[in-house]
Formats: C-alpha cells, sequence, structure tokens
C-alpha cells in the first residue's frame, strides 16, 4: 500500500467549532497532513462521507477532486439537531483509500424565532442616566434524578454578558455577544453546560449583564450613548434533556430575580469602578443566602432584530503576559511596563486594603516625558477602580471592558506586590493560518509588530484603533489590510459575519452608500453620508480578498447585492462616468507630507485615486459576476470597465506613461491595477516611479491608498531593489523609523512618535493601527514568495524575489488543503536554494529568481505535493544598494539596515 496522508477533522461552512451553527445544511471541508513529505504528487480523486444522526447512518461515495466546502449530502438539519460526520479520500498511484478522520460534530442552534421561548428581561426600574450599573440576575431550579444526556445554553443580551451555573463561569468567552449592527443582528451564543449541573439538586444559574457597545458612550467629539437602547437586557434559554425523561426548559421570564452589580460602571472607553463593598459573596452559586432582597425582574420587548448564530469565534485570552520594568516617573507616579502595546486588562491576584481604599489603573500606550502619555487617548478615560472593603480581593480583573495599552500608572496598590500583575491579551480567538521569518531581524520585527496590531483590532470587529475614544469598524482600513490579515489568521468567519452588518446598513437606505463605519454609530450630523472610493469599495474588494483566500463563492453571492448597489447607484458620476470631481475624496489619507492639523491634505489628487479604484472595482465586479453566472452583469460591467479605462488614460495619463499629479500613490496605483495597456506607457511609469523613489531618498511618500500597494508597483515594475530599499529605510517617514523608537505595533502616522520622544501634535493620534502594516502583503507574496494561483490556494504561485540584504526567507501556511512551507536561502557564489512542501490534493507553479513568469518566455514548473528542492544561480546584489537623486553637492549617509 502506497503512502497516503492523515485526513483532519471535518469543518463546517466557516464556523469556528460546528457547535451552534446557524445553517441547516452546512458544507463541509477537510485538510490533509502529510506526515511523510515524500508523498508526492498525491491527488483525491474521490472521497466517502458517513453521516450519523442517531441510530441512522448514512454513507456517501463521491467522484470529485473537491474537499473545501463541498455540499451537505442529505436531508437538513433542524433546529437543535445533531449530526457526527467523517471522510475518507482516495487518491494516490494505486487510488487507495486514506484512513477515515475523526468523527466530527455539528450540531444546529436555534435557526427559526419561534424556537425562542425565552422572554427578555430587564431591571424593574429604567436607570434614569448613562452610564448604566451593570445588573445581575439569578435563578434557582430543580431538574429530575435520571440520566442526563445534553444541556445547553442558548443565551444573548441586549449589553454584554457572562454567565454561570452554580458559581462555575459559562465558557471563556470575553464581551460576549460582541459588536453587531444590533438594528439588524444580535448574536447569540451556545453552550454545553451538562457537565456543570446536578441531578436532583437546587442549580442556580446567575448572569451578570453591563452596557458593552448596547448603550455605552461610542464615537469621538464626545461620542454618543445609547445607541441602541436605554436599558439592558437578557435573554436565556437552558434546555436540557434527560433520558426517559421530558425536557426541562429554563428560560428568562417574570420569575427570575435581578439585583445592582458591585461594579458600579463597566464602560468600553473609560473603564470599569469595583466596589467590593457592593459585593455579595456567591451570588453565582447554590448556597448564596441573601437572595431575599433582590427585586423581581421585569419583562422587556424582545428584540426585533434577528438573532444568529455567529460563525466567528468568540473574543478569549490568548496570552498572558508578565510586567519587563517597574518605573518611577520624575512626578513620583508608579507605572508598569508590559514591554508590549497590546489590547487586554490587568488581572491582579490579591488586594489587601482598608475598606473605602481605592486602587487606580490608568492605562497608555506610550510616555511621554517619562510619563504615562494620555493625550492619544482624547477623552477617554481608559481607567479601572477598585474600592476595597476590608477584606481581600482575589484574582481581580475588569470583566466587561479592553484597553490598549503597553503601560499601566497603578496608586493604591502595595509596590510589593506589582510584579504579579499580568497583562491578560484580548481579541477574537481566530486561528494562526500564516507565519513568516526571514534573515533580517527588523523586518521580522515589522512583521510581528503588524501581526500584534491585527491582534489588537480584531476585537469582535475589525476595528480602527483599540485604544482612543473612537474604536470603530473603519471600511477603509481593513479594506487595505484584509489580504493581510487574511494570511495571518482564518478570517472568513469574522470578517464575513462583519460584512454581512456592512450590508444590512447599507442597503436599510436606498441611496446604496455604505457607511464609513460598520457598525455604524456616528451621528449624520457629525459625519453626513457621502460617497468615498477606498473606503466604500470595500463593498467589493474584501469578499473578493476573502474568495481569493478560501474559495468560498457563496461570500461573494451574499455579498453581492451591496456590490451591486454600491456600483450601480452609490457612486457619485460626472459626465464621463467616472467619479464627479467637485466630490471631496478622502484619497491618500494620512500623505507624510500632511499636517497633523490635516491628514487628509495628499500630494495625490483624491479624485485621481478615487477614478483608479472606480476602474479596478469596475473590472473586480465583471469578474465575480462571471463566477456567479450573473451573465448580463458581467457582461455589461466588463464592457464598462472597458470604456473606464480607457476614459481614464485619456484623462489622466500621457504618451510617456506620467500621470496628471506626477506622484508615487497615482503611478503606483496605475501601475498596480492594470490602467496602463501600451508597453511603453507601462515602461515610462515604471520608470518614473523609480525616479520618484529615489528622489525621495527611499523614504515613504504614500499614504492610505499608495502604501498598501507601493513596493507591489515597484516589484511589477521590475525595480524590487527600490522596493528592498524603501523597506529597508529607517529615517522617518519609513516602516523601520517606528521601530528604531521602540515600536511593537503599527502605528497610525508615520510619525506618531517624534524623534525627539514627543507624541505627534494631531488630533488623531494612534500607536496601534494595522493600516500601514499592510507592506506585509508584499513581504508574503514577494520575499518569502507565496500566493494563490486560483481562489483557495487549490494551486499556488512561489516566486521568491530575493533582494536588499535579506539573505533567506521562509513562510508558512495553513491553506485549506494543508500546509504549504516555502524558504529559501542565498549561500556563497550567489547560490540559492529552494525548497518547498506542497499539501496534497494541490499544486504549485515554480519560477526561479532571474526567470520570467510570462509563459511565453518560460518552460513552466509545475509540482504536486510533497517536498521539492530546486537550485540556481542568482546575484541578489546586482543593483543594490540603489542611490538616492539628489544634488550632486549633497553626500547623502545611506540610512538602511
Amino acid at each position: 500500500m502506497s503512502a497516503q496522508p492523515s485526513i483532519s477533522r471535518v469543518s463546517f461552512e466557516q464556523h469556528a467549532t460546528g457547535l451552534g451553527i446557524g445553517i441547516s445544511s452546512p458544507r463541509m471541508s477537510w485538510k490533509f497532513v502529510a506526515t511523510n513529505e515524500t508523498i508526492k504528487n498525491w491527488k483525491q480523486t474521490a472521497y466517502d462521507l458517513e453521516l450519523r444522526q442517531g441510530s441512522n447512518s448514512e454513507l456517501y461515495n463521491v467522484t470529485t477532486s473537491d474537499s473545501v466546502l463541498v455540499p451537505w449530502p442529505s436531508k437538513p438539519l433542524q433546529s437543535r439537531e445533531i449530526a457526527h460526520v467523517r471522510v475518507r479520500s482516495y487518491g494516490g498511484p494505486n487510488n487507495e483509500p486514506t484512513e477515515w478522520s475523526a468523527w466530527s460534530i455539528v450540531e444546529c442552534g436555534l435557526l427559526n424565532p419561534q424556537d425562542w421561548t425565552a422572554r427578555a428581561i430587564t431591571a424593574p426600574v429604567k436607570q434614569p442616566e448613562g452610564p448604566l450599573r451593570p445588573l445581575r440576575f439569578r435563578k434557582t431550579f430543580k431538574i429530575p434524578s435520571s440520566s442526563l444526556q445534553s444541556a445547553r445554553l442558548y443565551i444573548t443580551s441586549l449589553g454584554v454578558f457572562q454567565a454561570y451555573i452554580n458559581g462555575v463561569p459559562v465558557g471563556d468567552h470575553c464581551m460576549a455577544p460582541g459588536w453587531t449592527s444590533y438594528h439588524h443582528r444580535l448574536n447569540y451564543e451556545v453552550f454545553d453546560v451538562a457537565p456543570l449541573l446536578q441531578e436532583n439538586e437546587n442549580n442556580v444559574i446567575a448572569v451578570e449583564v453591563a452596557e458593552g457597545w448596547w448603550a455605552t458612550r461610542l464615537g469621538f467629539l464626545g461620542g454618543k450613548r445609547f445607541n441602541y437602547g436605554d436599558e439592558m437586557a437578557l435573554i436565556a434559554q437552558l434546555e436540557i434533556t434527560s433520558e426517559g425523561q421530558e425536557s426541562v426548559s429554563v428560560m428568562t421570564d417574570a420569575s427570575w430575580k435581578t439585583h445592582p452589580s458591585a461594579l458600579i460602571t463597566s464602560e468600553i472607553y473609560d473603564g470599569e469602578v469595583f466596589d467590593a463593598r457592593e459585593e455579595q459573596e456567591g451570588w453565582t452559586g447554590q448556597s448564596f443566602p441573601h437572595e431575599a432582597p433582590w427585586n423581581a425582574v421585569k419583562e422587556t420587548e424582545f428584540p426585533k432584530t434577528d438573532l444568529v448564530a455567529p460563525n466567528a469565534p468568540p473574543v478569549r485570552v490568548t496570552e498572558v503576559l508578565k510586567p519587563k520594568e517597574i518605573i518611577k516617573t520624575p512626578s513620583g507616579k508608579t507605572i508598569i511596563d508590559f514591554g508590549q502595546n497590546l489590547v487586554g486588562r490587568v488581572r491582579i491576584p490579591s488586594i489587601i486594603n482598608p475598606s473605602g481604599h481605592t486602587v487606580t489603573l490608568v492605562h497608555a500606550e506610550v510616555l511621554e516625558n517619562q510619563e504615562l502619555g494620555m493625550r492619544p487617548l482624547r477623552i477617554a478615560k481608559c481607567t479601572d477602580q477598585i474600592i476595597s472593603a476590608g477584606n481581600e480581593i482575589r484574582d481581580w480583573t475588569p470583566r466587561f471592558t479592553f484597553h490598549g495599552f503597553r503601560y499601566v500608572q497603578i496608586d493604591g496598590l502595595e509596590e510589593s506586590t506589582l510584579d504579579s500583575l499580568v497583562a491578560e491579551v484580548m481579541h477574537t480567538d481566530l486561528t494562526r493560518t500564516g507565519w513568516f521569518n526571514c534573515s533580517h531581524e527588523m523586518v521580522n520585527k515589522l512583521h510581528q509588530n503588524a501581526t500584534w496590531s491585527m491582534r489588537g483590532n480584531f476585537l469582535s470587529i475589525p476595528t480602527d484603533c483599540p485604544q482612543r475614544d473612537e474604536r470603530l469598524g473603519w471600511t477603509g482600513d481593513i479594506q487595505v489590510f484584509g489580504p493581510s490579515a487574511s494570511f495571518l489568521y482564518n478570517t472568513a468567519g469574522m470578517l464575513g459575519d462583519w460584512l454581512k452588518d456592512l450590508a444590512a446598513e447599507q442597503l436599510a437606505h436606498d441611496q446604496g452608500i455604505p457607511p464609513f463605519t460598520a457598525p455604524n454609530i456616528i451621528p449624520e450630523a457629525l459625519w453626513p453620508t457621502f460617497p468615498q472610493a477606498v473606503w466604500d469599495d470595500t463593498t467589493v474588494l474584501l469578499p473578493w480578498a476573502l474568495y481569493q483566500s478560501y474559495g468560498d463563492k457563496e461570500i461573494l453571492r451574499r455579498q453581492y447585492s451591496s456590490m451591486k448597489a454600491w456600483i450601480d447607484i452609490g457612486i457619485l458620476r460626472g459626465s464621463d462616468n467616472l467619479w464627479e470631481d467637485t466630490l471631496f475624496q478622502l484619497g491618500d489619507w494620512l500623505d507624510p507630507t500632511a499636517p497633523p492639523e490635516s491628514p487628509g491634505n495628499s500630494r495625490t489628487d483624491g479624485t485621481l485615486v478615487a477614478d483608479t479604484y472606480l476602474v479596478h472595482v469596475t473590472r473586480t465586479i465583471a469578474a465575480i459576476a462571471k463566477i456567479l453566472n450573473e451573465a448580463s452583469d458581467a457582461t455589461r460591467y466588463a464592457k464598462d470597465y472597458n470604456t473606464l479605462k480607457a476614459r481614464f488614460q485619456e484623462k489622466y495619463v500621457s504618451s510617456t506613461g506620467f500621470l496628471v499629479g506626477d506622484t508615487q500613490t497615482g503611478l503606483a496605483l496605475a501601475i498596480f491595477f492594470d490602467l496602463l495597456d501600451d508597453p511603453s506607457q507601462i515602461a515610462g511609469a515604471g520608470a518614473r516611479l523609480a525616479r520618484l523613489v529615489r528622489k525621495s531618498s527611499f523614504q515613504v511618500s504614500t499614504g492610505f491608498a499608495g502604501t498598501p500597494i507601493i513596493t507591489h508597483a515597484l516589484t511589477k515594475a521590475g525595480y524590487p531593489q527600490l522596493a528592498y530599499r524603501m523597506l529597508q529605510e529607517k529615517s522617518c517617514p519609513s516602516w523601520m523609523y517606528p521601530i528604531t523608537m521602540g515600536a511593537t505595533t503599527i502605528w497610525e502616522r508615520w510619525d506618531s512618535m517624534r524623534p525627539d520622544g514627543s507624541i505627534n501634535p494631531g488630533e488623531m493620534t494612534s500607536f496601534n493601527h494595522y493600516a500601514l502594516g499592510s507592506i506585509i502583503n508584499w513581504m508574503h507574496r514577494t520575499v518569502a514568495g507565496v500566493s494563490p494561483l486560483e481562489p483557495g490556494w487549490k494551486s499556488v504561485l512561489v516566486k521568491p524575489v530575493p533582494g536588499g540584504t535579506v539573505k533567506s526567507a521562509e513562510v508558512k501556511y495553513d491553506t485549506a488543503y494543508g500546509r504549504l512551507e516555502c524558504r529559501w536561502v542565498l549561500g556563497d557564489g550567489n547560490h540559492f536554494k529552494l525548497e518547498v512542501v506542497v499539501p496534497p490534493n494541490s499544486s504549485a507553479k515554480i519560477i526561479l529568481p532571474g526567470e520570467s513568469d510570462d509563459v511565453e518566455m518560460e518552460v513552466e514548473r509545475w509540482v504536486g505535493s510533497g517536498k521539492h528542492e530546486f537550485e540556481t544561480t542568482f546575484d541578489s546584489q546586482a543593483g543594490w544598494p540603489p542611490k538616492a537623486l539628489v544634488p550632486p553637492m549633497w553626500d547623502p549617509v545611506d540610512s538602511y539596515v
């Protein structure tokens, strides 16, 4: 028998676990694990799938090479229904079967509104104003003495919650149920709680609810409270099944009790205040003696919005960091440095203080003048307070907030206990899929910083920043970073869910214009609705990026009406069908030359940027329409694309390839989006871009639109050494400059901190913003050399382009088929060695350095699964280091590493 790969557990749709899935006929996927790297050229020819539901078993044999998102073969599942699935594949030289995978379980959640019999409950008396004090709810119940089969808790809240059964926390979720567009979609969570129940005993379910995103102050310039509602509420449905007994249901209704929490306030921006004098010890458990003073709840209106089972994983604590240093500031303050700008919370093992004594924790990202740098937070307090009752407070941490910080100023705590504090890192618990490493340590640090910024800003939704009074889901940020994010982590569930919110808010109005942020809480009076390129183009480009990463046509299909609404009616067009020139465009936002108070003051005209994107998204939606078999739309959009491209060329491009405006961003967009046809124009534009890069002494000269694609454009135009030189530049503005200043995340501005250690005076200055970290996409595709040749990575392009002072690079990526690995090293005598590991059921096209990817000029080199090695000779130092274009009387010092 020939060597065969093994098969991982079957996964369902883009769901994190398969428990509580919201689809009745979930598609299935499985990965291959080739423990023996000599398993060469293995492809699946067919699969067997066994499906069990109760005592019924079904076996299916399907002849196909598909192993990703294959159709559900049986009748649709019903609410609460469970199925067990396993699979084996056929392949190899003798078309033999693999071993069966382990059994995977899929269980439907509550698919229909009528499945919800619980009532929404709240406090009997409405709080007059915010911030709202968190509430506690409690219910005692009994289950019969019999063989407990299953127990499921379906739960959500208007606010954020933590549930307990018999004193034990239910799950490890944080900030549940997360932030969605509550007017349209409200997540509910599903927990298996059978291990927490006790038969023939009094059981207790207890839940604490805080205002979360539902009622807290959100937005900048003071923000606004009660964006969704001014009362917190709980909806919970505990369903217990025992052998030979009727099921028992415990649901929220008028029989529950409620009491104010010992948390006096709990806000997203301002933090928590915990008063131990208000605590009722044991309130979550069976032996709680003080239920009598608790009040009866009030039943309130059940949400009219859709209650949905999220595909995204929950927010969790994913890492714990110890203090790196305890600092005494010139003013006498005590500050803990955790050594990493992170998002999460502090945990204190023990607090022993007299009654009424307050411990205060103030969080910030940076120090300025050796003191805590609070100004970038604007009016967010980012402060937690613990008021003692005279006895020990054990294992304290805030429960319903999070902070963006590296430094924590602490008042009122014994200094001898400070080194026992830890920082808990919180974010949506996505599965890590991509890793990069190279011989250049500062480049590795840049990649690490971008990864940390993604972690901090992927907390329930993809935010712009995690620390100040904002933390909103800006569409432009995720549009430019989406491809990078989907390499680092599996984002299909989270970003797919977020796109549903974006479409819901966009299509709720007849203008076709998406909101700038999703969920959108910015008042119309503050930020009126108006169409905007780059940001609103997310409706097309982010689903397309997810499709490229995961090969899921349903993401395109689901978002198609949103895309069409934007392209067909949302864009404000001029007489030439390009963008109307009188409209303000954010364009190349945060151009390095823009003054602190005017971040939109770019060297590149905003309408030019908008028009490049319009041509690009029109081509993209034409491709999407073709994939979805929308034939008339595909024809129409393809025709529009050709017309718009010709008009763009006539409007902006000279016969030599120069562009109106003559900026790096304009030229890079034209090159990267294939807006030029004539070879001499393409060459001219590339040469002009190269000249401008050299003229800028390799400092970054691009903003929001140009930065993600400038190195791609240089490489595409035949100037990879200039891209490497820009990457390695250390002077400000550059990617390496923040690292020289000690950055551990990506900054919002190139000079968020000035060389003298002062914070940029701009009102908008964050030290954790992933958008400008989109350079890592070029590092994956060009430095390491891997990219998908077809959506979902079934076929892969391996084309590393060495340069600069980088002598080796490696990348690992968990595709939908298995682990892809690529590593190369340059040895003595320009000896280049490449090693590639291709997962089963996929293939790779190999292009070695110095070879052209023009099919007519090369013999294509395709390989199947297994480990492959290649060698050639390549001079990575040809043209290195490129020289800046400066006046001859200057003698500049190269500032690169």
